[in-house]
């Protein structure tokens, strides 16, 4: 009992968080200043499909376009305790069997088969993987896609679809687990995600993200029958952040009302489109090149051009079903609660005629059900989680529920993958491609230029080269008469020499003969030479000697004369033998040195030989040389 109250509360506090309840009041919040907003152009334009076909999501579902219905049982709150003491066991879950039992009395039940049975206890992240993740990995392999709550008011639908999670992420809602796939699973170079968050108040459809817009108009292409407002803001996705603050704008601008049943109660349908634009991964790696060997054209038949796969996934949170009576709705809540009613009841009729292959399916009756139209009876995989409460006290409405939910899982759609040429893609890239080849062109065009001029340049050069070899040549040729002069004049240079060559060698023979008596004649010289030398030298000793004896008649001359000095007072009879003495020694003094200028007159004669001598031996072996 603990944990339902807790969850009751939580369903609680998430519509008191987002605005403060008011007896149907609308909180217009504008979108703040940064976020893109932009309108939805209305295009007449057929959306060309050449791949659009037929296909199951699943190949092992054997009906795979089949709406799939799970039921969620919301906790008891106070309320329901207080109420059902004495019958607390209206609603009897068996999830692994997949039913569910709805007691009439203590004897007496109803039973419904489903494809999923939640107790009050299951998880959001459950709830999101069982119901709402297979229709997201389909809207990104190209198909449609609506998950979609339905049930009485205050069960919990806008818990389960819209729950925020700002504190807690584990009670994040389908819708925000759903972009968070989404955003985790595209390539931001090559695909976009966009949304647009739309209510339908009193069968007029309004703008969440661009409250000022009103009555926005609901078109359908007349050929591909395709539903689209577009009025509407579309904003392209940044990141999760970026969503969580546009989903918080909207349930601003969301019309609520505090009512009995629920402090909180959604006075609108509100519709999330998300539509999804992927390149197909097949073809994206395509070459569109016009260049080549072969000169390839582009053709669709050749799948040459590439393909984009666009999809819609819309997550609607119906405004609950209520009685007057037990809501206490007055006024203008209760002309909204009739809106709701009113619309509910043509979904209703729609699925009805749907399940029973009724030929006119009424659609036009609401704008709820145009704008669902894709999603029963159409091309979209759709799955409906019904909410229900366990109080016995709305045994009628849990009912009605129920059935509503039978008659869904009979609606079978033809699920289809669109896929579509991407014209502007493939524009892009052909505008790229003429933007290169121009580029080319123009390089190749001035490499041509550049070409152009380098040859008339070479040309010029090879010009002027030419004009210099023929100058050149003929100053060759002139070169080459005065060598062949100059070669003559060798040639009779080299047989004047050839004849001297000849008298040269004669000459040589002679000169041979002529050196040998050279050499003897040398040789004789030197002979001579070296016997002059001899007595030279045998000369220069005697004259050596000649002048010690004469020193040493002078000195014994000057000792004859200092006596002959001391003795001259004493005897004059030594006088006359003095004088003869010094007269012999004076002539044997001038015969002396008459002898010595006799040698060195007869040495200074041996000095001119032997430099005559020296002379004739040098000019003789000079003429040898010769």
């Amino acid at each position: 009992m603990a944990s339902g109250s807790a969850m009751r509360s939580s369903y609680r506090s998430d519509r008191q968080s987002s605005s403060a309840p008011s007896s149907s009041t609308s909180r217009n919040v504008g979108p703040p200043p940064h976020i893109s907003v932009r309108s939805r152009v209305p295009s007449s334009r057929r959306s060309v499909t050449p791949t659009s076909r037929a296909r199951a999501s699943d190949d092992n579902d054997p009906e795979p376009g089949r709406v799939r219905v799970a039921v969620r049982l919301r906790p008891r709150n106070a309320e329901d305790l207080v109420s059902d003491a004495d019958f607390g066991d209206f609603v009897e879950l068996q999830p692994e069997m997949k039913r569910l039992k709805l007691r009439k009395n203590n004897w007496s039940s109803d039973s419904y088969r489903f494809d999923e049975v939640f107790t009050e206890s299951a998880s959001q992240k459950r709830i999101y993987e069982v119901v709402a993740k297979p229709v997201v990995e389909s809207v990104l392999n190209g198909y449609n896609g609506t998950v979609m709550a339905y049930g009485q008011t205050g069960t919990g639908k806008t818990y389960t679809l819209g729950k925020l999670g700002k504190h807690d992420a584990s009670e994040r809602g389908i819708m925000v687990r759903a972009l968070e796939d989404i955003i985790a699973n595209i390539s931001p170079a090559s695909d976009s995600v966009e949304i647009s968050y739309l209510q339908l108040y009193m069968e007029s459809v309004q703008d969440l993200l661009a409250p000022e817009k009103i009555n926005i108009p609901i078109v359908e292409d007349p050929k591909s029958g395709e539903v689209s407002v577009p009025g509407a803001a579309v904003v392209r996705m940044q990141n999760l952040d970026h969503f969580l603050e546009l989903l918080q704008i909207g349930e601003a601008n969301r019309h609520a009302a505090n009512t009995k049943l629920n402090t909180e109660s959604s006075r609108s349908h509100a519709i999330l489109m998300v539509n999804v634009r992927r390149s197909s991964p097949e073809k994206e790696d395509n070459d569109f090149s016009f260049l080549g060997k072969e000169s390839r054209s582009v053709s669709p038949a050749g799948h040459g051009m590439p393909t984009v796969r666009k999809s819609k996934l819309l997550i609607v949170d119906l405004a609950g079903s209520e009685r007057l009576d037990k809501s206490g709705s007055e006024g203008h809540m209760a002309e909204e609660a009739k809106f709701i009613n009113l619309s509910l009841t043509s979904l209703g009729k729609c699925i009805n005629a749907l399940a029973e292959n009724s030929p006119h399916i009424p659609t036009r009756d609401s704008k709820l059900t145009r704008l669902l139209r894709d999603s029963f009876g159409g091309s979209a995989r759709t799955s409906l989680i019904i909410t229900v409460g366990p109080s016995s006290r709305h045994h009628a409405e849990t009912t009605s529920t129920m059935m509503f939910g039978q008659r869904a899982m009979k609606v079978v759609n033809m699920v289809k993958l669109k896929e579509e040429f991407d014209y502007e893609s493939f524009c892009r890239k052909l505008e790229n491609q003429v933007d290169h080849l121009n580029a080319e062109i123009d390089r190749q065009q001035k490499s041509r230029e550049n070409d152009q001029i380098a040859m008339d340049k070479k040309l010029g050069e090879c010009r002027n080269s030419f004009a210099e070899a023929e100058k050149s040549l003929a100053a060759r040729s002139e070169e080459l008469n005065r060598q062949k002069d100059h070669n003559s004049l060798m040639h009779d240079e080299v047989e004047r020499l050839e004849m001297t060559l000849k008298h040269s060698k004669q000459h040589q023979l002679e000169d041979s003969t002529y050196q040998k008596v050279l050499a003897e004649t040398t040789q004789m010289y030197e002979k001579k030479i070296g016997e002059l030398m001899k007595q030279l030298e045998y000369e220069r000793a005697r004259s050596e000697s000649a002048e010690e004896q004469l020193d040493v008649m002078k000195k014994l001359l000057s000792d004859q004369q200092k006596l002959m000095q001391d003795d001259q007072m004493g005897s004059s009879t030594y006088q006359k033998a003095l004088a003869d003495t010094t007269q012999m020694y004076e002539k044997k003094i001038a015969e002396l040195i008459q002898q010595l200028e006799d040698e060195h007159a007869l040495y200074e004669g041996s000095e001119e030989q032997l430099v005559l001598a020296r002379k004739i031996l040098g000019d003789g072996q000079l003429v040898v040389q010769a």
